[in-house]
């Protein structure tokens, strides 16, 4: 007796945990991200991927400079109009392979020596990539067109000569940039220079021979800090002859090729063959080395926009009606040592980078974009959000001095599908003269409303129309027998029961029953079919 007990007790838990996890196995999972990729990332605004922060890719600001220009604030704010035509040179660098650089504008033609190496989106300060030296290797510009500013026997006006900077010391005589060309001068030929060199943890520049009746030489005020990125640049007015030296958006140095301000300049001349040699003898990385054809500024320095907004595809849930339950999310924020991860809550860190979240679903996809976003935080239960096609939007948001981007490395979307009742269980047919009785179990499923009785001469149509109550299917109602009349005699026929849930907006229906077969025949009978007992089933 003890020994009964302890079964019917042991199959009891059995049967308890089986339940149990039935129900949980209701509530079904999406992952966006991760191992998954973001192929259901539809609309990317100054967001992009990266593969190299996380063992996966993961979602973050783009640092790549927006197509066009804008205006500046500050001093950076005094200088033309800026649009793609004054882009001379632009190499971003981004390329996987040092080798693959190149000049978008197609103004100049880049080699890099087998010594310069690539470094990936983690080093870079803009875009997926920089160019990274050892004290070896160098880069090479040469003018590809007739269009190049600095194309042989040109004319320069207004210029502007721009990159960012990661220097690993900064030792003396370290060279960034060099211009080198040789110019004819009423029959004497004079060599033409412009050098970017370290000098005292400083950038010193000169211009030899390259305004005809003065050399130009200026330096920073403020040391350039090693290990970490500034931007530097120097552009000329040709109108007033000014040459400003702008470091990290503060002006440094301002210098007039005619002497005084506003007393007229030279306009530069090139010479026959020159050519920009990059980070000879340099030690660290540059990026996004541009030059533009007019006296420029930049619209910002920071590293990251203002903000940017990831925007799903359609997600099928395959049922009207899902119930959204949670969405987790994991991610964090980049800067080397500084880095924070979390998962779930509020993804807003310690420097003001910060993520929102929003989803929105429907039934019917082509109304989904009439339906509000509504804010959710990750990880906590979610109300009011049901439907068939669901999107999940995130905004991103850089630190306050916009060098840190929040990234997103995953979304696990947790819901409870408004699945279709089960089928009826134990189906049988009683064939009768010019009819057939069926008789079935009741649908295991408490949402069950109602079944639909599918029939058909033919085996794997199912939508037969002789019988009395009419075409095939059926409804028969929250019942668990039904009678068919009207059937030919001597055909076989065939036959399925599903269950259907009228709770549901689109009347959600089950799969088919087991399928069985039955012929009426002339003289079958089965008495008292009327009054049939069925309330076994």
């Amino acid at each position: 007796m003890k020994r009964s007990l302890i079964f019917i007790f042991t199959l009891y838990i059995f049967i308890f945990v089986s339940v149990s996890v039935f129900a949980f196995d209701k509530e079904k999972t999406i992952i966006l991200g991760g191992s998954s990729g973001w192929k259901s990332a539809l609309n990317l605004s100054e967001i992009t991927e990266a593969a190299s922060l996380r063992q996966n890719s993961v979602l973050v600001l783009s640092s790549a400079p927006v197509s066009g220009y804008s205006a500046a604030k500050g001093v950076m704010g005094n200088f033309s109009a800026l649009n793609e035509p004054v882009l001379d040179m632009s190499i971003s660098f981004d390329e996987k392979s040092a080798g693959l650089y190149k000049d978008i504008t197609g103004n100049y033609r880049v080699t890099a020596s087998p010594e310069t190496e690539a470094a990936d989106r983690r080093y870079s300060r803009s875009g997926a990539g920089a160019a990274l030296f050892n004290g070896g290797g160098l880069v090479k510009i040469e003018p590809n067109s007739r269009r190049a500013l600095f194309a042989p026997g040109n004319y320069i006006g207004d210029f502007t000569v721009e990159f960012w900077l990661y220097p690993l010391n900064l030792e003396n005589g370290e060279v960034i940039l060099s211009w080198n060309d040789t110019r004819n001068l009423n029959g004497k030929y004079l060599p033409q220079k412009i050098d970017c060199i370290a000098e005292k943890n400083r950038l010193k520049w000169s211009f030899i021979n390259f305004f005809s009746n003065v050399n130009i030489e200026f330096t920073g005020n403020y040391p350039v800090v090693p290990k970490t990125w500034t931007h530097h640049l120097v552009r000329y007015d040709a109108v007033t002859g000014m040459i400003e030296y702008i470091v990290n958006g503060t002006i440094e140095s301002i210098v007039y090729t005619g002497g005084r301000e506003k007393s007229g300049s030279s306009y530069p001349v090139t010479g026959s063959a020159g050519v920009f040699l990059l980070c000879e003898r340099f030690t660290g990385l540059i990026d996004e080395f541009k030059v533009h054809s007019v006296f420029a500024g930049r619209s910002a320095i920071q590293k990251f926009p203002s903000a940017g907004r990831l925007q799903t595809g359609l997600i099928d849930l395959g049922y009207n009606q899902s119930v959204i339950k949670k969405i987790d999310a994991s991610g964090g924020k980049t800067n080397g040592v500084n880095s924070e991860y979390r998962e779930n809550g509020r993804f807003r860190f310690s420097d003001d980078a910060e993520m929102s979240f929003f989803v929105r679903s429907a039934d019917n996809p082509y109304l989904i974009d009439t339906r509000p976003w509504q804010g959710f935080t990750p990880g906590a239960g979610i109300s009011g959000i049901q439907g068939r096609y669901v999107q999940i939007a995130a905004d991103f948001y850089p630190s306050a001095d916009g060098e840190t981007s929040p990234y997103l490395e995953q979304l696990r979307l947790v819901y409870a599908p408004k699945e279709p009742p089960m089928p009826p269980r134990n189906l049988t047919a009683v064939a009768v003269d010019g009819g057939v009785l069926l008789r079935w179990k009741s649908s295991p499923s408490v949402e069950t409303s109602g079944y639909l009785v599918y029939y058909s001469p033919v085996r794997g149509e199912l939508f037969g129309n002789e019988a009395i109550h009419g075409a095939s299917p059926i409804d028969a109602g929250n019942t668990n027998s039904l009678f068919i009349d009207g059937l030919k005699n001597g055909t076989l026929y065939y036959f399925r029961v599903a269950s259907y849930d009228r709770t549901a907006a689109d009347d959600s229906i089950s799969d088919f029953s087991a399928e069985v077969t039955a012929r009426p025949l002339a003289g079958l009978l089965l008495s008292g079919i009327q009054d049939y007992n069925i309330s076994e089933y």
